[in-house]
């Protein structure tokens, strides 16, 4: 029954996108329905076939001691801190949460973005990315008949950020379409990049789910955009495609340091965030409870309680099981409202692992994976219109649809993975 919910979600989604849609008259059909084709099937590919789930399970594990090879740089700085075993026997007796977000995530998880953005800029400086990049938006040039430039930076955006990926078509953003705009930051709200990827499998998710949700949501970022904004203009990128990828270091060990002070950077900025976020909440949580205090409400108000009363009906659409739409709904909430950062720690989080079944967790993995919140309309308006300041003014009209499109593409993600994950 679950499955039937998740597949009816589906198309309950674009049937939104389509009621909302700029031009319902122009929408392309076929690249809808090819986007969808394509979706599925890496749904098919790596969590119905079991070769692919074995696949998965590998490519998992193989990262996870990918990313542990961090570790070697963090023990050498940080000492006995950095080493799990030892901070945890240190620290017998005091609350699993409270080891788990302190010392182990400053010592551990931290250290963890710094290598891999270290090591994202030196296959970039290589080449190799480039060609994976290349080959994925040609499959989605032949196949779903976009152009080639909103291929690219949406192809590019499994890898890297909602700012980086648009650097790759620079030379074509002052003569991109609306419709190819909206694609472009359409991809960078529905996906994550490389280097949050290591946070989130720090925190605990599983890093193969990450993986596969950032590949299947790239053609639902296409097919969303598509039917949010319909292309009705000619691009000059259409049936082509071309890397345009500057490189900025002059060899391999400049593009490492240059990308382990990019990912100090991002770490730094990540620790803020958390400090910032969690320590509102608080203050939020605080306010609402001397209000429910003062009416003497029987179920005192909370911030978490708020957004998953929001966020339910959208939780339902998921497919998630009946006792876990309002928790679900909360992490909803936290993504859109807050970001998804906060939205994984809460799922990470001991109280909300013992709450939600198997099947909802796996299903809000895939749904919080992606950076469509609001403090991301910013970020991607900003950066986009650093590089053609021309086109500020379009961005800004497409930003919160954008944002929209993007969660609506993670969501459908995470209905494809409730038709076809077994629990």
């Amino acid at each position: 029954m679950y499955r039937l919910l998740s597949l009816f979600g589906l198309f309950a989604f674009l049937a939104i996108c389509w009621a909302i849609s700029k031009k319902r008259s122009a929408v392309k059909w076929q690249t809808i329905a090819v986007g969808l084709v394509v979706q599925f099937g890496f749904g098919l590919l790596f969590l119905s076939w079991e070769r692919g789930r074995a696949f998965l399970d590998s490519t998992g594990h193989g990262v996870k001691s990918f990313l542990d090879m961090s570790l070697a740089g963090s023990e050498f700085l940080f000492g006995f801190m950095a080493k799990q075993e030892v901070v945890l026997e240190h620290l017998k007796g005091m609350p699993p949460d409270v080891v788990k977000g302190g010392f182990l995530f400053a010592f551990q998880v931290l250290p963890t973005i710094i290598f891999f953005s270290a090591f994202m800029a030196v296959i970039y400086h290589l080449g190799i990315m480039s060609l994976i990049v290349k080959g994925i938006a040609w499959c989605m040039v032949r196949t779903m008949k976009t152009s080639g430039s909103e291929s690219l930076s949406v192809a590019s955006n499994i890898f890297v950020g909602q700012t980086e990926a648009p650097l790759l078509v620079r030379p074509f953003l002052a003569r991109m379409t609306q419709s190819e705009l909206m694609a472009v930051m359409t991809g960078g709200f529905a996906t994550i990049a490389g280097g949050v990827f290591a946070l989130y499998a720090g925190f605990g998710v599983d890093p193969g789910h990450l993986l596969v949700a950032s590949v299947m949501s790239a053609p639902a970022a296409l097919v969303v955009a598509k039917l949010l904004v319909p292309e009705t203009e000619e691009s000059e990128t259409y049936g082509t495609v071309r890397v345009n990828l500057e490189k900025t270091s002059s060899n391999v060990v400049e593009a490492a340091a240059t990308g382990a002070t990019d990912g100090l950077s991002l770490a730094l900025n990540v620790a803020a965030m958390l400090i910032a976020f969690l320590s509102l909440i608080a203050v939020a949580n605080w306010a609402l409870e001397g209000i429910s205090s003062l009416f003497d409400l029987a179920t005192p108000l909370s911030l978490q309680r708020i957004l998953g009363w929001i966020f339910a009906p959208f939780a339902f659409l998921l497919g998630v099981e009946w006792k876990d739409i309002v928790p679900v709904g909360e992490l909803l909430g936290y993504k859109i409202a807050v970001t998804e950062l906060v939205a994984y720690q809460q799922l990470t989080s001991d109280s909300m692992q013992a709450t939600l079944s198997a099947r909802s967790t796996a299903i809000a993995t895939y749904a919080l994976c992606g950076f469509a919140n609001f403090a991301s309309i910013a970020i991607q308006i900003g950066g986009i219109a650093a590089l053609v300041p021309e086109r500020r003014s379009d961005l800004s009209k497409l930003g919160v649809r954008a944002m929209f499109g993007g969660a609506i593409a993670s969501w459908m993600t995470a209905c494809v993975a409730g038709v076809l994950l077994d629990f």
